[in-house]
């Protein structure tokens, strides 16, 4: 008996090393879901997508690793979390953002819907709603958060955050499949990392060309409005000068020198906009300044001429259509309001084109940042809409190449940039979930009513 029982123990032994090792190489998951936003938050600034141990059926580990897999090669501050559909709602996005302290675009599929929202230095709020919505609807999770990454991929401005390791789903990744990730990274690695700088090699070259492009517009801009300073002749000593139109002959000249230096800082084609800001406020104080000469009323504040800025300040709103668009009102300049009150044709401001000489707004996407700062973001949108800029602007890509800002809001931080908790929920915005306190259509009735 003691010679049989002796016999068995090196089998015992065995089973349970066996047993030891299947523990090590394929661990059981977890036996609850998370249930806080600090454990998603802990996940996302190691890796793009978290898949809780409650929503496993959603989005399998090999799922979610290939989606990590694809965001982390396009290097983009992209998260995406797979939640059970019992989890919180309540500013789920807010606190998630907070919580990671990453500027990115995040999407959450919680049950059997989705949402995203986005700093605007990462993707503008319109592009952040078409995308959601063109992806709403989709049942299966794989499908509808992949077209979701095809689709903003090439609109997020920013790259990665540097946190990002190794791929992780959130649900545990199992020693054998780090080890296989490992492997493929040692060999794709380089590969990888020369198709990152290449990309961003082109998209540098690119901004370049569209700068050397605005350069000639904005200088002849410039140009322009010191033509304007010279033509009104004023000097501080003169008779009937007193110190508020002083103030206003400062603020002008101010402005042109601002002007100047912006834009020999300028080296991207987002960086025009603060030049023609400063023009616009410019030819404003040289408005203001010209009446209180002249003894009339100082004009109110208003956008400049839409067909061409260097008009000056627009005195009323006029209709025009656009070829092949729909009519719409936009500001204009006495002359250009008596011109199509008179049934002519407005002074519509022309730039060179590989096609020959066209309206600014038919003459590309790079003057999206020039006519924003006119116009401002709020203002821009609704005088562009069916011309062949304003097409290009609400394009999801438009943003990455031109810079936003136009009709949200600017930060001080780009995609994948650590601001912790410093960021405005106002600026953290898309999705259908915006106005209420809880996320997913919370006080909404978005998604169907559901929340």
């Amino acid at each position: 008996m003691r010679a049989a029982h002796t016999r068995g123990l090196p089998g015992l032994l065995v089973a349970l090393i066996l047993a030891a090792l299947a523990l090590v190489w394929f661990p059981a998951p977890p036996a609850h879901a998370a249930t806080d936003v600090s454990t998603v938050a802990a996940a996302l600034r190691k890796g793009p997508v978290y898949v809780d141990p409650a929503a496993s059926g959603q989005l399998s580990a090999s799922e979610a690793d290939a989606l990590a897999a694809k965001i982390k090669k396009a290097d983009k501050p992209l998260f995406v979390a797979v939640l059970p559909a019992g989890f919180p709602t309540e500013n789920l996005f807010r606190n998630l953002r907070t919580d990671t302290g990453v500027t990115g675009l995040y999407a959450i599929r919680l049950g059997d819907r989705f949402d995203a929202r986005a700093d605007s230095a990462v993707m503008s709020r319109s592009a952040v709603q078409n995308l959601v919505t063109s992806v709403q609807g989709v049942s299966d999770a794989n499908t509808q958060l992949n077209r979701f990454t095809d689709l903003a991929l090439p609109g997020i401005h920013g790259s990665a955050p540097a946190s990002w390791g190794g791929a992780t789903n959130g649900g545990g990744v199992s020693a054998g499949a780090l080890i296989a990730v490992g492997a493929v990274a040692v060999v794709g690695g380089a590969g990888a990392y020369t198709v990152v700088r290449r990309n961003r090699r082109r998209k540098e070259e690119e901004q370049r060309a569209a700068l050397d492009r605005l350069r000639v517009v904005v200088d002849e801009d410039i140009t322009a409005f010191g033509e304007e300073l010279d033509r009104l002749d004023f000097h501080p000593a003169e008779a009937g000068a007193d110190d508020v139109m002083r103030a206003d002959y400062e603020r002008a000249l101010d402005a042109y020198e601002q002007a100047k230096s912006f834009m020999a800082q300028a080296r991207r084609p987002e960086d025009v906009r603060a030049v023609t800001q400063s023009l616009e406020e410019g030819r404003f104080s040289l408005a203001v300044l010209a009446a209180r000469r002249e003894h009339r009323q100082v004009p109110e504040r208003r956008a400049p001429c839409f067909f061409d800025p260097r008009h000056g300040p627009s005195v009323a709103d006029a209709a025009w259509t656009p070829d092949g668009g729909a009519p719409r009102e936009v500001p204009v300049c006495k002359a250009d309001w008596m011109r199509l009150t008179g049934g002519e044709q407005p002074a519509v401001r022309e730039v060179e084109t590989e096609y020959g000489r066209r309206p600014y707004w038919d003459a590309g996407p790079a003057y999206g940042p020039w006519a924003g700062g006119y116009f401002g973001g709020g203002v821009l949108p609704g005088l562009l809409v069916g011309t062949v800029l304003g097409s290009m602007m609400a394009s999801p890509g438009y943003g990455a190449a031109y810079g936003t800002g136009y009709g949200d809001f600017g930060g001080g931080y780009d995609g994948g940039d650590v601001s912790g908790a410093d960021f405005d929920p106002g600026d953290f915005g898309g999705g259908f979930g915006d106005g209420g306190g809880g996320d997913f259509g919370g006080g909404g009735g978005d998604f169907g009513g559901g929340f």
